[in-house]
């Protein structure tokens, strides 16, 4: 899955597009409902950052919101990492080019949206 696809996805399931808020990272970007509060992060991360190998070769990932006890799971599955600069217990690292975990997007990012629209 590529980071364009995530925001279509986001674009017609929640009607959000995403928002690019750091000039020094013109990559990153927010998904976040109406309020303002994050429920994805989309961005580009060196393989070395990641802990996959030692290239800077960059990987798009995912960040998303989730049960404590569901993210422990997929951690342990391929194309899972912990979180990405943010709170590594609620949140995980989805591989977007890693199949098997992007298929996983569409239900990761309805839990995401679900446990941060209070």
């Amino acid at each position: 899955m590529t980071r364009e696809e995530v925001f279509q996805y986001a674009a017609a399931r929640y009607g959000t597009e995403p928002a690019y808020l750091w000039r020094k990272y013109p990559r990153y970007a927010v998904l976040r409902h109406d309020q303002g509060k994050w429920y994805g992060l989309v961005v580009n991360v060196s393989a070395k950052t990641l802990g996959l190998d030692a290239t800077d070769a960059e990987q798009d990932v995912l960040v998303v919101k989730g049960d404590p006890e569901e993210i422990a799971i997929l951690q342990q599955s391929r194309g899972f990492l912990p979180a990405y600069h943010m709170n590594k217990r609620h949140w995980i690292t989805v591989l977007l080019t890693d199949p098997q975990a992007a298929r996983q997007v569409p239900s990761l990012l309805a839990e995401s949206f679900a446990l941060t629209s209070d």
